[in-house]
């Protein structure tokens, strides 16, 4: 019966109610229904107090609340189960809420979603809750709002509103409403209905070939909306299969390959990186219910880890073994919101999780791997014990997002953001009440002109591109050259950022910064949250500094951070560091937030370019992890890095010990013996006599270009796709057809 499929998913089996951690869940449910049930208020103009049905977000909050009640009522151990008082309370409530403003008579207004995603998804969990308990007139009325609210008319055109994550609530909510009023057409909207969300897009809404997912049309989402996208086509796959509905064909594999592709890459230690979450990082407390909740990129990256769990049951048992070894070493190695008692979740995911978690089987570790996605304008770089994680913006990728009284202050944040976790205590470095104590014109990694920009600049939803086309990368799957040709929001702020990531070590090269906007531009070294303690110490130079307040250094070479890790400037750099303490709340950048106070301790390191610069440029190195006497050895041992260029029109370095020369080109131009005839991205990387060239045309213009490298070469072993050798012998020359994708090309070839 697909009824009681859909609650098995929403509801959980396999577990013991009387059991921890289950017997807790269950009665923190049972405590929240009774808290709700006595709150309820039915007026003319709501259900619940604070919760008016304008804006419609208060609809949607009332059906969140009974689902509570519904919850406590039907699950086991709740102390409520099947309490005939709170069934009563429960249909009143079903009652008023249909007859004062969710029915088929009623004209939407306000906010889409409520309408047609938010509150129809939680009304027909409830019916399928209480079903049977529902008298059928009732259920009836509650199923024509729905239909009224989400005709079959939204899966007509993929655009506007019913593209990417969207489009899959819009089935989810097609797919019960047929289980539950026997409509055998609404289920079989389905398939059609999810037809166009699979193929890789090249533009817009969805998953891309190279990993990337976009939501809003300019805004790289894999943590939330794509959150929702690979949940609900779990729990739809799972409803369906081996059904006359059952969703097949080439998609679903597409759908499969990103879990490995698309989303594990930006999972770290059971956190999801905030890059990829939008707005949703203004989130991190609300009020919901009766209680405060909090969300993070561990809670989200905790979501993503049950949504693979639940999709696992519809893969193949290779990939499923693949999948649950990953979910068990993001298990093993949250430290800092330990998976298996993560309070958002019920008793349905813990089950799932807790069954994975005690499989016999591998437990994956962090991978030493790295991931450009060109689409989304993001880079993700891994070593064994740290990670980084760099967001861009591009004409095609927002600077930021905002809207709906969420992220306001987000404006730099594809500026460059340069956000890396080191050793195990730095986990929680953006969870611990980061983004509402944060300064928002110093944000790790980034160039700014730190000119004053009201909330909400360049408009919401994604609204604020720069017009650069020069943003991405190369890589070889280990080490990579990444790269943004920087605008600064609402300034003339121009500039050249690169990194080139490496073993232990990522090279930072900023070049060509020029502004007029009569406010200094700074480049933010790092900006590292110090906990409620703040007692990490900085070192500069080998000497200790000291507490709050701000140091102008006029020469530093070298800085480190206990704890933390350490930063070497070649060449030595007038740096800037400030210990400060910071006050803030969650409902300063988010309408819903919580308006507590919260404090934190921050350390800001920063090379300042003076005002109305041109032309500057700055230079350091980031070491993750490395202790401060690793960090005085390598400023004090210059010939493990070379800068080959850093100006305007290229930047490159040489890394002698590992073989490695990458350059990032700008233009067409020659960076020591290599030479491109256009825009490009190079990495070369020599072991012996083999050497491995790859490239890429991150301006993604789809325009052919040579690259020459001035070295003997005998022969090209392995070409690839878009890879044709022009020349060999005294030099190899290739011409590289890139596409518009933003790929990495390649070859290996033998020296002579």
């Amino acid at each position: 019966m697909l009824r009681r499929r859909w609650l098995d998913l929403r509801l959980g089996t396999g577990f013991d109610p009387a059991a921890e951690p289950y017997a807790g869940r269950l009665r923190d449910t049972g405590a929240r229904a009774a808290a709700l049930r006595a709150a309820m208020t039915p007026t003319d103009d709501g259900l619940f107090p604070g919760h008016p049905f304008d804006p419609p977000s208060g609809i949607t909050q009332s059906y969140a609340r009974l689902a509570v009640l519904a919850e406590a009522y039907v699950q086991p151990g709740t102390g409520l189960t099947g309490d005939a008082g709170v069934l009563r309370d429960l249909l009143a409530g079903l009652e008023h809420v249909h007859d004062r403003v969710y029915h088929a008579g009623t004209t939407r207004y306000g906010n889409w979603w409520e309408w047609q995603i938010g509150s129809p998804r939680l009304l027909l969990d409830l019916i399928a809750m209480v079903y049977e308990e529902l008298p059928p007139e009732r259920r009836a009325a509650c199923l024509a709002a729905v239909d009224h609210f989400v005709p079959e008319t939204l899966l007509d055109d993929y655009a506007g509103v019913s593209t990417g994550a969207n489009r899959v609530d819009f089935c989810r909510v097609f797919a019960l409403r047929g289980v539950l009023g026997s409509a055998p057409r609404k289920l079989g909207l389905v398939g059609p209905g999810l037809a166009p969300v699979f193929p890789y897009v090249t533009e817009g809404d969805g998953l891309y070939a190279d990993g990337s997912f976009i939501q809003h049309t300019w805004v790289a989402y894999s943590g939330t909306y794509g959150h929702v996208l690979l949940d609900g086509l779990g729990r739809l796959f799972t409803l369906l299969d081996g059904t006359r509905w059952e969703v097949t064909g080439p998609g679903r594999r597409i759908v499969l390959d990103s879990v490995e592709k698309a989303y594990a890459p930006l999972l770290h230690d059971g956190l999801v990186m905030d890059s990829v979450s939008g707005r949703a990082i203004s989130r991190g407390r609300l009020t919901q219910d009766t209680r405060d909740v909090l969300r993070s990129d561990h809670s989200r990256g905790h979501l993503l880890a049950a949504a693979i769990v639940l999709l696992a049951g519809c893969a193949g048992p290779a990939e499923r073994a693949r999948w649950h070894a990953l979910v068990r070493g993001w298990i093993a190695r949250d430290t800092a919101l330990p998976v298996l008692t993560d309070p958002q979740f019920g008793v349905a995911d813990l089950a799932r999780l807790h069954a994975v978690d005690a499989e016999d089987g591998p437990v994956a570790e962090e991978p030493v791997a790295h991931t450009v996605f060109p689409a989304m304008a993001r880079a993700v770089h891994r070593r064994r014990g740290w990670c980084a994680n760099i967001a861009m913006a591009s004409r095609t990728v927002a600077h930021y997002e905002c809207g709906n009284g969420e992220n306001p202050r987000g404006w730099h944040t594809g500026s460059g953001l340069l956000c890396w976790w080191g050793p195990r205590g730095t986990l929680d470095q953006y969870t611990d009440h980061y983004w509402p104590t944060v300064d928002w014109y110093r944000l790790p990694g980034t160039t700014v002109s730190t000119r004053r920009l009201p909330d909400n600049a360049g408009g919401e939803w994604g609204a604020p591109k720069p017009d650069v086309a020069w943003v991405g990368g190369v890589t070889d799957g280990e080490f990579a050259a990444v790269g943004q040709h920087l605008k600064g929001l609402e300034s003339t702020l121009d500039a050249r950022k690169s990194w080139f990531c490496a073993a232990d070590a990522i090279v930072c090269l900023g070049a060509g910064i020029s502004a007029a906007d009569g406010t200094p531009v700074e480049t933010i070294v790092d900006n590292r949250n110090l906990g409620p303690d703040g007692t990490a110490r900085l070192t500069v130079d080998g000497v200790p500094q000291p507490g709050p307040g701000t140091v102008v250094h006029p020469r530093a070479r070298w800085a480190h951070l206990a704890g933390h890790g350490g930063w070497v400037f070649p060449g030595g750099t007038r740096l800037t560091t400030r210990r400060e303490t910071r006050t803030g709340s969650w409902a300063d950048i988010n309408a819903g937030g919580s308006p507590e106070p919260v404090t934190r301790h921050w350390l800001t390191l920063w090379t300042d370019h003076g005002t109305d610069p041109h032309d500057a440029r700055y230079a350091y190195v980031l070491l993750p992890g490395a202790s401060r006497g690793r960090s005085a050895a390598r400023a004090a041992a210059p010939g493990w890095l070379r800068i080959d260029a850093n100006t305007a029109a290229a930047q490159g370095v040489t890394l002698p010990r590992l073989g490695l020369t990458a350059v990032n080109f700008w233009r067409a131009g020659t960076v020591g013996r290599l030479h491109a005839t256009g825009p490009a991205a190079v990495l070369l990387r020599r072991q012996g006599r083999t050497v491995q060239v790859r490239v890429a045309g991150p301006t993604r213009t789809g325009e052919p270009f040579d690259v020459i490298w001035d070295h003997p070469v005998a022969r090209v072993t392995e070409a690839g796709d878009g890879v044709r050798v022009r020349e060999t012998g005294d030099r190899l020359r290739l011409l590289l057809d890139p596409g518009t994708a933003g790929a990495t090309l390649g070859c290996t070839a033998l020296c002579g």
